[in-house]
């Protein structure tokens, strides 16, 4: 009778209850170590699909957990966040935390390239257009040898504007706020005197890229004074 009464309880097995009990333990670890969704995850990937390139020179998706200080995302329940989510079902390696990640990189990179007058790193990163812009500017500096020199001081705050698929033209607008220092230098890479200026900037920049296109790269497009 003692035996019976630890196999059973009210004529339920006593060893389902204990399974029972494993069964939900291990799904709370499970859910513990998967985390929470962050609202912009890709869809699974299936067999047969085929995975895009897994890297850009400029701007390329990597997937972030989570957005950096400084850089704000959009709800992606709002319609911003729809359109965003429009690119993302459309190029499989795009990713908005880590698009402001590298966003923010081409940026401290295109401003450095234009102070310097480096034309090869200008043409990698900027559409042809807006390449053809730059160039212009920097041919106009005159053959004085006098140049400016930017320094970004610091980077406060990176946020997606806006977003927008055209055909197969993907554009994404970018707001940066800054602190820069721009000086005038000499022939000889001198400051004159007086030319030093400290000024809180904001840039509102559109990166585009083909999206059937084979170069993963985003690149300027366009960029105003906000």
């Amino acid at each position: 009778m003692a035996g019976n009464a630890l196999q059973s309880l009210g004529g339920f097995p006593v060893v389902l209850v204990i399974f029972a009990g494993i069964a939900i333990f291990l799904v709370l670890r499970l859910r513990s170590v998967l985390g929470k969704r962050i609202g912009f995850e890709k869809p699974p990937f299936h067999p047969g699909m085929a995975p895009g390139p897994q890297s850009g020179p400029v701007i390329d998706g990597q997937v972030l957990p989570a957005s950096a200080p400084g850089r704000t995302i959009p709800d992606p329940q709002s319609a911003l966040g729809q359109r965003l989510m429009q690119i993302v079902n459309r190029d499989p390696q795009f990713d908005p935390p880590e698009f402001l990640t590298h966003a923010e990189a081409a940026f401290r990179s295109i401003v450095t390239a234009f102070s310097a007058g480096d034309r090869t790193t200008l043409q990698s990163l900027l559409t042809p257009h807006v390449y053809q812009t730059f160039e212009a500017a920097i041919s106009a500096r005159g053959p004085s040898g006098e140049q400016p020199r930017t320094e970004i001081k610091s980077i406060r705050s990176v946020s997606i504007e806006d977003a927008q698929i055209s055909g197969d033209l993907a554009a994404v607008i970018i707001r940066f706020l800054s602190t820069q220092f721009t000086q005038q230098l000499d022939a000889a890479g001198n400051p004159l005197p007086g030319s030093g200026e400290q000024a809180d900037l904001c840039d509102i920049w559109t990166f585009e890229r083909d999206l059937r296109g084979k170069d993963p790269a985003w690149r300027l497009s366009a960029a105003r004074s906000g």
